[in-house]
């Protein structure tokens, strides 16, 4: 569950700032983000957030928005696996609507390469090395077979023993929900295996073996792979740059009282 909220965090984030939008259902007046192509079947942790919500509201009553409690939630998780902690930012106030477009355009991709992952990342302010320590949160968590299919069957810059023995799981043909550790080899520990995989071709998706193929981010790579404190130190800090991606603040937006709905 603790990649489920890293990643609620980083969806919510890159769509139109951390407004927890990507919390809203569906309605006869909004279409939400949850069936977006990177959220749909593969979005988890909002039966979590609103169960922290209920009790927040049962204390302190339109205070706390859904925005920072996913923020929260996320770094409470990674610290609760071995991660380290940092200082969340509060003040985010939710937004009143959902944005399926950006969703669709704006997270991304497990298909794209070097240059498109760090596009991606600047359109929304943060840096390539934001990009390349942010990754690093695949040192926890599961990704479906429909999104690691083309990088085990069709490339070459994987183990070929590895792919192989993703194969059973992930056929040519169907089995496009099957799950496979996005970390091979601890794959619910929040440490830097996640980079020394990628040293040895062991990325299980085409976007993260792109961060060591040859390319500008080899050396940073390399780097968190050997130093575990300083992938850490990055980590909390990127974190911070994520959080702050278009907050409202003020009087934009509401506190919501249920995070799947406007007041």
């Amino acid at each position: 569950m603790g990649a489920s909220l890293v990643r609620l965090h980083f969806h919510d984030c890159f769509v139109n700032g951390c407004d927890g939008s990507v919390l809203l259902d569906d309605s006869s007046t909004i279409t939400g983000e949850k069936t977006a192509v990177p959220n749909n079947n593969s979005l988890r942790g909002f039966d979590v957030i609103d169960t922290i919500k209920s009790k927040v509201e049962a204390i302190c009553s339109g205070v706390v928005s859904c925005a920072d409690i996913v923020a929260i939630a996320a770094r409470d998780s990674v610290v609760s696996l071995g991660g380290p902690s940092w200082t969340v930012q509060l003040g985010r106030r939710d937004s009143l609507t959902a944005n399926l477009s950006g969703a669709n355009n704006d997270i991304p991709a497990p298909t794209l390469n070097l240059s498109g992952l760090i596009s991606a990342f600047t359109a929304k302010g943060l840096s390539a090395k934001d990009m390349i320590v942010l990754s690093g949160a695949h040192t926890i968590g599961q990704a479906r077979c429909t999104n690691f299919r083309s990088h085990i069957y069709n490339e070459t810059n994987i183990l070929s023993s590895f792919a192989t023995s993703l194969q059973a799981n992930c056929p040519f043909t169907g089995g496009d929900e099957n799950l496979s550790p996005l970390d091979l080899l601890t794959p619910t520990t929040f440490d830097n295996y996640y980079y020394k995989n990628l040293r040895s071709q062991l990325g299980l998706l085409h976007s993260d073996q792109e961060l060591f193929n040859g390319g500008s981010a080899d050396s940073q790579v390399t780097t968190y792979g050997n130093n575990l404190f300083t992938f850490f130190s990055d980590f909390a800090t990127s974190m911070v740059n994520m959080g702050n991606i278009d907050p409202l603040t003020g009087s934009s937006g509401e506190i919501r009282t249920n995070c799947r709905k406007p007041n």
